[in-house]
């Protein structure tokens, strides 16, 4: 029975934040992990950016994602998205959005002498 059955290998998967989505179907996951350091025994935080393939579009920046890893895409995508975890609060600065009317601005003028 275990001969029949096909062995699926596992794949690494990572959890990180969504640091960048500027390119078009790829987004910089940045995954972060505390390790000891080897000399001084004093926990650091470490950090490393990965480079994944979103082709919906769904992580917005800010969001805690979860990727796997794949065949290469690219010449540093190695990535791909597998979930969205946790959204990132989206904060807009258009106030009209919330219903405050700005008026014009007013500036200070300065006179020449």
């Amino acid at each position: 029975m275990a001969e029949t059955e096909t062995k699926k290998a596992l794949k690494n998967e990572k959890v990180g934040q969504v640091v960048s989505t500027r390119m078009q179907k790829t987004i910089v996951v940045e995954v972060s992990r505390r390790v000891q350091h080897p000399k001084y025994k004093r926990i650091i935080g470490k950090r490393k950016r990965f480079y994944a393939h979103d082709e919906q579009g769904t992580a917005r920046l800010g969001d805690v994602v979860r990727i796997i890893e794949c065949r290469p895409l690219s010449k540093l995508k190695r990535w791909q998205l597998k979930e969205v975890l946790r959204k990132a609060v989206q904060v807009t600065t258009d106030l009209s959005a919330i219903g405050i009317e700005t008026g014009p601005e007013k500036r200070a003028s300065k006179k020449k002498r």
